[in-house]
């Protein structure tokens, strides 16, 4: 089916001049994926929403540069992923998450709301999210976005092998995280 979808996106992307649609169209189907990978680094709701915006508007402005030796996903993730780090680095960024102690979110959640939130969070995931990054990062792309070793070292712009032995030590860590949890 991906596959599909992305052999689709090329071919519009090449016959097509339409730039709006075929933004709608990666937007529909690959923006929930992106706003997932962004949040997965930033572990913030707003910062992620910010980053998905950014992310979608370089696509707009730079899809003729997409050179066709990787997947769309491939490609958007990637753009996320450097587009985190680039937030992450700037001093803005660091200026508002020191001074973010005190989080406001204005209208109160309903009840069922927070029921699919808890439902949708549950308990390894949380534990994903509690790994350093460069290990949160191999685990959220190979088992969320399903993207194989060869994908995944692509994105991160490491070799297949660092991202086995990332794999590997993010696993391991799981495991003790789980035991913890298990005899806590």
């Amino acid at each position: 089916m991906d596959s599909q979808r992305n052999f689709d996106f090329l071919k519009y992307m090449i016959e097509s001049d339409d730039n709006k649609g075929l933004l709608n169209e990666l937007m529909t189907a690959y923006g929930k994926d992106v706003w997932n990978y962004a949040y997965s680094i930033t572990r913030k709701w707003d910062l992620a929403d910010d980053i998905v915006q950014e992310v979608f508007i370089k696509v707009f402005k730079n899809m003729h540069a997409f050179r066709r030796d990787a997947s769309v996903k491939t490609w958007l993730l990637t753009i996320t992923r450097n587009t985190a780090i680039d937030y992450q680095r700037s001093a803005f960024f660091r200026k508002v998450t020191l001074s973010n102690t005190v989080e406001d979110y204005g209208e109160r959640h309903s009840t069922e709301q927070d029921v699919v939130e808890s439902m949708v969070v549950n308990d390894i995931w949380k534990m994903v999210l509690e790994l350093p990054k460069k290990y949160r990062e191999v685990i959220i792309l190979y088992a969320h976005h399903q993207l194989s070793l060869k994908e995944i070292a692509q994105i991160l712009d490491v070799t297949e092998g660092t991202v086995k032995s990332r794999m590997f030590h993010a696993r391991k860590k799981l495991s003790k995280l789980k035991e913890g949890t298990a005899y806590g």
